[in-house]
């Protein structure tokens, strides 16, 4: 397997801010989740997926969205591109989708104006009556780098500077 890509925490003053802004709490409790945040990792050799673990323990109601910062970012090799799928025991149990159905992080996402945070918005569409409860630590999503090809007439040469939605502005 070749090696195309390395995660990285974002700062903590980005940190910071997108999750007083999505979740709330004191200075002290965002310090503690984001000294406590695991990178992402494979289970096993054979696994595709690294695993993204929940910062703290997230609970949902059927039908609840939230969006969850998780304080991550990744350098990827050019030609290369992350996709993130929710875990599969999640889907199986509560029907937790992310609400983009996938994430698609591209190797540019990095050097954006949010230095390429991370964010999975999940939905538990449970259609059971099932509350979902994540606890911190376990895996959440799990993301997958895929290679791409372009056209051969492709022309973009644009920068990226945003988050979701920047690219076709």
């Amino acid at each position: 397997m070749k090696a195309i890509a390395k995660f990285e925490k974002v700062s903590y003053e980005q940190f910071e801010k997108d999750w007083e802004k999505n979740m709330g709490g004191s200075k002290e409790e965002i310090k503690a989740i984001y000294d406590s945040i695991k990178l992402p990792h494979r289970a096993t050799k054979q696994s595709a997926g690294y695993d993204f673990y929940a910062p703290v323990d997230i609970t949902m109601d059927p039908e609840d969205v939230r969006l969850i910062p998780t304080g991550i970012r990744a350098k990827i090799d050019d030609g290369y591109v992350l996709m993130l799928y929710p875990r599969s025991s999640l889907g199986f149990k509560y029907r937790m989708q992310l609400n983009n159905t996938v994430g698609v992080i591209d190797a540019d996402y990095y050097n954006a104006d949010n230095e390429g945070h991370i964010m999975c918005k999940f939905m538990n569409d449970s259609r059971d009556d099932k509350h979902l409860l994540i606890e911190k630590g376990q895996g959440m999503v799990q993301g997958i780098f895929m290679s791409f090809g372009v056209t051969v007439d492709d022309d973009a040469n644009d920068e990226r500077t945003g988050g979701i939605g920047s690219t076709t502005k």
